[in-house]
Order: structure tokens, then sequence, then C-alpha cells
């Protein structure tokens, strides 16, 4: 968009087209109110012209390289995009803007976005034609009328809130009347709303319609939140070139790997929402591998080494050539049978491809490309004794793949030339290296090995422990995938090596909670004190009231009001006598009677209810259970990092910063409305925070399991 114009007259403000580009950061110089237009217009450097306001969003969409599926990842979410961006002109019609409302409104109550799950033109779209109807919107947001609607508008505000600010104040307060349009400050600015990552688009020599990619992960383990990062790229660049990815499991080493990993990668593929075009496995061109193997060795460019592992790494190091380089190819080929064989003789070699042990570059120090290994595989039993290597194995495949584009994260980044190398001594086609950072989080494990160790040392529970990064463990702490999604595809394919913090993917993810999570009362069980209301209900009563005050489609709930009610000992210690609290959802009461134990400890309160009183003059808004045996158990989980040091080295010894207290379990009693929770429901405890249920109703003497869900604002 280098050297390109937008103009447009006063009476025909392109809002939706401003803050496009706005948010996708086009370099276009924009000639604000020109008397030159009659219709908003692009201008390019050529002299070239488009006009239109849904054209030229059109466009921005599809030619932005900033923002991931801006118009779309298929056909047909484009066509449903453009369905909303033609649907956006009806909000200018006086008469039908508050039946746009409604049918919008009615459409995202189950949604985050219009269409899929990211930010599209479709929103840009909407959300431009509500802000930009001035105070008509703003006396709606204010209402109770359209809460998915004004949900959603808020939402997309607090995302890039400065950068809508600055286009609304810029901009909308010059249209029409020149009053300026009300926009309320977001509750979460945040400061990194500055700087937010962006994946690099470009691919290196990639055509349209011919991408092919793979996600080749080793069945040693769960998908983590490293993994997800290389798989959503992946899905990201195919979708961008209508390529196609292929899942390939990287199987060559048995002693690691099993059918419950495999299972497991494929579900954790399909909760990411990836779309391949098929699986395959490495150990399906093991003959082929093999052929290959002694074709090179029958060339001169491998042979077969029997140097005791210890003493060929040494040898590698300090660049010596080992004494079996030189051996002829018959003795090559011998020890190469007897590695097939498995033979007591052959277990003791490897095959080594013959590159330079001088190299600068230590990969290029003659690799090894198989090793006997006597091990059972997983899928085909013990056909085999000797596996290749993933450096020899990885780059035949996927030349024999048509894989035109491999992705590989920069720590792999000195063995690119090996890579290459191999696949030239192979004669196969060559295959283009893109690289991307891993990604690394604070107090974070994403070494297979290392997390093995905390699920054979049961640490945790399994490798979907909540404490865990891997995909299942995340989701089972109550991190929505939407979250994960828009948390990595911020990153982008960046080559910058950055340790991150949580906080920023909690925070993303509270976005998409609060705004539709039911609100629940839960007080804690040990030392409640119970407070009598003098005045209160002689007889129990039953007022329904909704389970979020902005969100109707979180539903509605059972409160019961009764004489005596439980608060929790830490509310009861900061009341004074005489002192007005607020009772949240039923009003007011002074406390008159405080009753205390030797130990100076509350045990007892009594007050009378004061309904009228003003809610704006008490210091303590107080949560509350009713005294009644309809109460459920709840044991509420915390949880803390598993490692006591913000980054684990790789010599680092894990056992001595292994934490100890990682979990913490409180006994709560909750509103009799949790019995009807589901396992994975997501809700806000008044005043507690954000927590998952993990372990349902089943019956009375069983607690429900709620899980704390980490909020972003301070380090769980």
């Amino acid at each position: 968009m280098d050297g390109m114009k937008l103009s447009f007259p006063a009476e025909s403000l392109p809002l939706s087209v401003i803050v496009a580009l706005s948010l996708s950061a086009s370099p276009v110089t924009i000639d604000s109110f020109s008397a030159a237009t009659t219709v908003p217009t692009f201008v390019f450097s050529d002299g070239r012209k488009l006009s239109g306001t849904s054209v030229l969003l059109r466009y921005v969409g599809r030619s932005t390289t900033t923002l991931p599926e801006f118009y779309g990842s298929n056909a047909f979410d484009s066509s449903q995009i453009d369905e909303w961006v033609d649907y956006a002109t009806v909000f200018s019609s006086g008469s039908e803007f508050e039946n746009a409302c409604g049918r919008v409104d009615k459409y995202l109550e189950s949604r985050t976005f219009l269409v899929a799950h990211s930010l599209s033109i479709a929103d840009v779209a909407i959300w431009s034609a509500l802000a930009g109807s001035g105070q008509r919107w703003e006396s709606l947001r204010k209402s109770k009328k359209y809460q998915s609607l004004v949900r959603w508008y808020n939402s997309i505000l607090d995302e890039y809130s400065e950068l809508l600010n600055k286009v609304l104040a810029t901009y909308a307060a010059k249209k029409g009347s020149g009053k300026p349009v009300a926009v309320p400050k977001s509750k979460d600015q945040q400061a990194d709303s500055q700087d937010k990552g962006k994946p690099e688009v470009d691919l290196p020599e990639a055509e349209m319609g011919k991408v092919r990619l793979r996600f080749a992960p080793e069945p040693s383990g769960y998908l983590h939140i490293g993994h997800a990062k290389a798989a959503l790229l992946n899905k990201y660049f195919a979708e961008r070139y209508q390529g196609e990815v292929i899942v390939r499991f990287d199987d060559t080493n048995p002693a690691k790997e099993s059918n419950e990993f495999v299972d497991n990668l494929v579900k954790d593929i399909g909760t990411l929402g990836i779309k391949y075009e098929k699986v395959t496995y490495t150990s399906d061109y093991f003959p082929e591998l093999m052929e290959m193997a002694e074709k090179l060795i029958r060339e001169g460019k491998a042979y077969v080494d029997d140097t005791p592992r210890e003493q060929m790494q040494k040898e590698r190091m300090d660049g010596i050539d080992s004494k079996c380089r030189n051996h002829s190819v018959d003795v090559n080929l011998n020890l190469w049978k007897e590695m097939i064989d498995g033979s007591e003789r052959g277990l003791q070699c490897c095959v080594r491809g013959k590159f330079n042990m001088q190299d600068p570059n230590k990969a290029m120090r003659d690799p090894v490309y198989y090793r006997c290994n006597p091990m059972s595989h997983h899928r085909i039993g013990d056909k085999y004794k000797l596996y290749p290597t993933y450096d020899f194995a990885c780059p035949f495949v996927d030349s024999l793949e048509g894989i035109t584009h491999a992705l590989r994260s920069s720590e792999y980044h000195d063995r690119n030339a090996q890579y290459f190398k191999v696949l030239e001594d192979m004669g196969k086609r060559q295959v283009i290296l893109y690289e991307f950072s891993r990604l690394n989080l604070v107090f974070t494990l994403l070494s297979k090995r290392k997390l093995l160790w905390f699920v054979q040392n049961r640490l945790v529970d399994g490798w979907d422990d909540p404490r865990f990064p891997t995909v299942q463990g995340i989701v089972r702490r109550g991190l929505k995938i939407e979250a994960l999604i828009q948390f990595i595809l911020e990153q982008g394919a960046s080559k910058n090596l950055n340790l991150m913090e949580w906080d920023k993917l909690w925070s993303i993810n509270k976005r998409i909670i609060d705004p539709v999570c039911p609100r629940h009362t839960a007080v804690v069980a040990e030392r409640r004190v119970l407070l009598t209301l003098t005045d209160g209900p002689d007889v129990p009563f039953v007022r329904i009231i909704p389970k979020h005050k902005k969100f109707e489609g979180a539903g509605e709930k059972a409160t019961t009001f009764t004489k005596s009610i439980w608060i929790e000992e830490a509310d009861a210690s900061a009341i004074s006598v005489d002192e007005e609290v607020t009772l949240m959802d039923w009003g007011n009461a002074i406390v008159k009677e405080i009753t205390k134990d030797e130990e100076g400890r509350v045990t007892a309160l009594s007050g009378v209810l004061n309904l009228q009183g003003s809610v704006k003059t008490t210091k303590l808004k107080l949560t509350w259970l009713p005294d009644t045996n309809e109460l459920v158990n709840l044991t509420l989980t915390e949880f803390d990092y598993l490692i006591t040091k913000k980054k684990l080295e790789d010599d680092d010894e894990l056992a001595p910063f292994v934490n100890p207290n990682t979990k913490k379990e409180t006994s709560a009693l909750g509103d009799s409305n949790m019995r009807n929770l589901r396992c994975g429901d997501v809700i806000q405890l008044e005043r507690k925070g954000y927590f998952r249920c993990d372990v349902p109703f089943v019956k009375s003497s069983k607690p429900i399991v709620l899980f704390s869900i980490p909020d972003g604002r301070a380090a769980k």
C-alpha cells in the first residue's frame, strides 16, 4: 500500500476504512475532507483508483499482511464477511437502526466475532457503523436492551482502545453536526496494545495455491503451547496462500513414543481447529529411508562408525576425524548388515553422513543418520532393529511428500545448513526452511523430557494437569482456545527470542470469558460467621435474578433470602458495631451486635435490614449465602508454577527448582444453583475471581471442584 492515498468528502466519511487501515497499520496517506472527490477513493501511486466505502474496505481486508483472517480464511468465511459488510449500510437508515441492532445482538449471543474466531472486516464494518452513529448508539449502550451487541462492541474497544479512540477523536467528531462522539475509556487499557506482535505473512517463493506445509510432532508427549505456536502458524500460512497442511508424526524413536501420545496429539490438533489434508508417519517411509542410507554408503557419502558415543561426541567437539571415516564401502556395507540384523556387533554401530569434521558449524561434523535400537515400535512392532535420526529422516520425507516450506523454530538455525546438505547428497528436491522464534514462558517447562519427569515422579496428575503447559492442561485450567489462538497469532512468525509472561495470555482470556460467564456466590467454610437479621424474613422466600447483570444469555438463578445468612470471617472481622454494610443482591443492613470468642475472633453477628439505604454510602459490599440445607460443598483450587526459576537453562538440574507448593485447596459453600454446573463450565464467584468446573455436582457428600482461572492482573 506504499504511496497510496485515501481521499473523501466531508459528507461521506469512510469510518470503517479508516478503522481498518489503523488496525492493520497500513501505510496510507489520508487526505481528509477533500473537495476533489465525491465518494471515498483510494488513489494509487500509478494513478489508478478504487472508489466506494465497501470496495475500499474489502481491498484493505484482502491486502493487509498484519491481521490474520481479516478477510476470512476460506471462501465461505469471505462470503459471510461480504454479507455483513453489505448489511452495515442498514445502520445509516434511521427507521431500521434498532431493528439492525436487534438482529446483530441475537446473532452475537454465542459468538465472540461475527465470522469465525478472529477479527475481520465484518466486525470493523458493523462496529464503525455503530460508532459513527453518535449519540443514538451511545444511548443504547447505556441501556440494557442489546447486551450481546454491547458486549461485542466493548470487547473490540477494549482490545484496540488506543487506536480506536484516536480514530474516533480525529474523524468521527467532525462528522455531521460536528459534535463529538462519546467514547468511554476502556477499563482494561493495556500498555502492550502499542506493540502487538503481528504474523510475518510472506513466505519466500510462495505461490498462491501451491504451498504445502507440514506439522510434524514427535509422539513422545502431549501437545504443549510451544507446539501450538508451530501448528497455528502452519495453519495460518496454509490459509494465507490457499495451500494445505499435512500432519506427520515423526515416530523414529520407539523408546519415547506410544499410541497414547499419537491419539492425544490428534485430539489436541483438532482442539486447535487445524484442518489438515492427511495424517502420515515417518515410519511409513522406513523402507525408502533404509534404501537411501545404503545408497549413500555405496556412494561414499556415509559410513558406519563403531566409536563409543562419548568419544564420538568429544571428537565432534574437537573436530577430529573418526577412525572409521575412511573404511571401504564393503566394510561399511557389512557393518550396515549387522545393524539391520541387530547383532551384538551391529548394536555397537551407527551410520554417519560424511560432511566435514573441521566445519566451524558443529552440526556439519558428520551427523548421525541411523542408530540401532532393539525396542519394539508402537506401530510396526519388532520389524526393525535400527531407526533413522530426525536429521536424516526429516529432510528426506519433507522432499518426498512435496513440502514446499518447512517451518522450524530458530533453535534449529545452526542445523539448517545440515538439512540442505542432506538433501543435496540424497539428490532430492530442496525444501525452503522458514524460521520463527520458539515460544518461551516464565516459570514454564516446554521440554517433553522434563514434563515426563514430572509425570513419572507423580508430581502432577498427568499430562492434562492444569499446572502443565499442554493444550489439555491449560484448557483444563480454564483457558479458552480462542484466547490461545489470538495470543499466538499476535506473536506471529517473529524470529526474536522473548521470555514472555503468562499475564498477557490470561488477560486475553479474561476479555473473552468476563462478558458472558455466569456469576455465583461462595463463602469459605472455615470459621464462617452467621449474621442474624432480627427483622429478616421469618419465612424464607426466593427471588429470580440474572446470573450476569449485563448479559441476559447467561440465564437466571434462584436466590433464597433468609433471616440468618453466612458471611466470611474476613468480612465479619472488618465490620464495626452500628456500621452499615451492603448485602449484594439484597440491600443494606446495619450490624448492631458482634460476638467474639476468647481469642478475639468474630463468631456471630446480629443486625437489622435497611433496604432503603444507599449502596453508595457503604464501605463494605458483602457476598453472603442463606442459612439453608440447599447449599453445595465446594473445593476451590488454586495453582502455582511448577518450578521456582524464571528460566530454566538446558543444563540445569530439575529437582532443585521444583516448587513444593503448587496446589492449594480451600473448602467452601456455594449457592444451590451450582448443582447444575457441568464439567468445563466457566463461572465467576463474586469477589473471588473466575473458576472452571472440573468435577460437577454428583451428591451432597462430594464437593464440586472448581479451578481458579488467572485473570492476568497478578501472577498466580
